[in-house]
């Protein structure tokens, strides 16, 4: 079973969901010595399971898939849930001028499909993000010598993932692009760094650590390996590269926008996610209730004609405190240089 030990360099390049991981990203990085990740959720099996069919054309090397873990009673709304996403909408319409898309209660991303595809196709690494598999799952994994990694955020989740029989944890700081991977959908996350969280996690723990958050320069690995952490995951560092599929306006837009913050916001998904600070984000975080995937199903023709205006001010524009170290370079040679090797083109 792939263990982190296994590891070149200590470099795992993070699954991305909405487009930015592709299995030439997952591949490059693979072949540089670190690991490359796909991400499952927010597509369907069939795709995915192509995803994976052509990650290993590329490389014959190790790699993961990342899953969504469904909240706890998905398909169940509470009443404030639905009043709560209901007022959300109707302040979408009135802005958008049109009508905003009904939600979907039922949606659980076909998580438990792609666990029944992902035991079949057999990967060596399966992470899951905004909760804890069941200890089925997990046993059912290591039948198949499937590494299982959970993605968490503070002490009490990683003990929790610890029990279920994890191999490995990333432990996601709040300088982290993207989601923090709470384990429930209304938890305000904490406010630690790597250097802050790592320390807390590894005193409560026994498993292998992996930092995520704001990885952007090479001293910033070795911090976090002098931490405690065994390697790294980068996402915000390969946004930029030609493996990334980013839109070529996203990609633009971290190199234009490089004076603006980042911050926190549930105004897109529901879900607290760091991006580049931008209108959308003033003008709904105050409004946007913690309800997701819902509020991510009808924020997505907002998000989607931002997208085709090429405007950046309504975009969800995911990425880490460290975005502005982010290059358009090649993914193997990032992950080289992050580590401190000299880089040389895969």
């Amino acid at each position: 079973m792939w263990n982190v030990a296994d590891l070149a360099i200590p470099l795992i390049g993070a699954p991305m969901a909405g487009g930015p991981s592709t299995p030439e990203l997952a591949a490059a990085v693979g072949r540089a010595g670190g690991l490359g990740f796909l991400a499952g959720a927010l597509k369907p099996p069939a795709k995915l399971d192509q995803e994976i069919a052509r990650v290993r054309s590329l490389d014959r090397g190790p790699f993961g898939v990342n899953l969504f873990v469904p909240a706890s009673g998905a398909g169940t709304p509470g009443k404030d849930d639905v009043e709560a996403l209901e007022a959300y909408r109707r302040r979408l319409a009135e802005y958008l001028e049109q009508p905003v898309p009904e939600p979907d209660w039922q949606d659980t991303d076909q998580y438990a499909e792609k666990v029944d595809l992902l035991l079949r196709v057999r990967p060596a690494v399966v992470s899951f993000t905004f909760g804890l598999p069941d200890t089925g799952t997990v046993e059912a994994l290591h039948a198949v010598d499937t590494a299982v990694v959970v993605m968490v955020t503070d002490e009490a989740d990683a003990k929790a993932a610890a029990a279920v029989g994890a191999d490995a944890l990333v432990v996601q700081s709040t300088e982290a692009g993207g989601h923090r991977s709470t384990f429930s959908v209304a938890a305000d996350p904490n406010d630690l760094t790597l250097a802050e969280l790592l320390p807390r996690v590894r005193e409560e723990v026994d498993l292998p650590l992996i930092a995520a958050g704001g990885i952007g320069k090479p001293s910033h690995v070795r911090t976090a390996l002098e931490l405690g952490a065994s390697a790294v995951q980068v996402g915000t560092a390969l946004l930029r590269s030609p493996e990334s599929g980013a839109a070529p306006f996203y990609k633009d837009a971290l190199h234009s926008l490089r004076g603006a913050g980042t911050v926190l916001t549930r105004a897109f998904s529901g879900r607290v996610a760091r991006g580049v600070d931008n209108d959308f984000i003033q003008r709904f975080t105050g409004f946007a209730p913690a309800v997701y995937p819902q509020v991510n199903q009808v924020t997505r023709p907002v998000r989607a004609a931002a997208a085709a205006a090429q405007d950046a001010q309504l975009m969800s524009l995911w990425a880490g405190v460290g975005y502005r170290e982010a290059e358009a370079e090649p993914a193997g040679d990032i992950v080289r240089k992050l580590a401190g090797e000299k880089a040389a083109r895969a």
